[in-house]
């Protein structure tokens, strides 16, 4: 996680916005007390959703807590190829 204040970003955006792009940083920059404003990738910012998606509903976070237990068992589905 990367932390910077208004004016150095200012100063070096490009580098900022390549460090968060191509290293999946996250960038906080901070713009006084208690504020501050959290920049993140757009392949990062879409997986958040997703993630926030799948526990929105008790049922979804249950089947994936399920999932979970399952893989952590060793019981988890054997994958088969299909021949074309």
């Amino acid at each position: 996680m990367l932390i910077t204040t208004v004016s150095d970003f200012r100063k070096d955006i490009k580098s900022y916005l390549d460090k968060v792009t191509k290293n999946f940083e996250m960038l906080i920059i901070n713009r006084g007390k208690d504020s501050g404003i959290v920049v993140v990738s757009l392949e990062k910012y879409n997986s958040l959703m997703a993630t926030n998606y799948e526990l929105s509903s008790r049922k979804n976070e249950q089947r994936l807590d399920s999932a979970i237990g399952k893989l952590k068992r060793g019981k988890s589905f054997e994958k088969r190829l299909v021949k074309e």
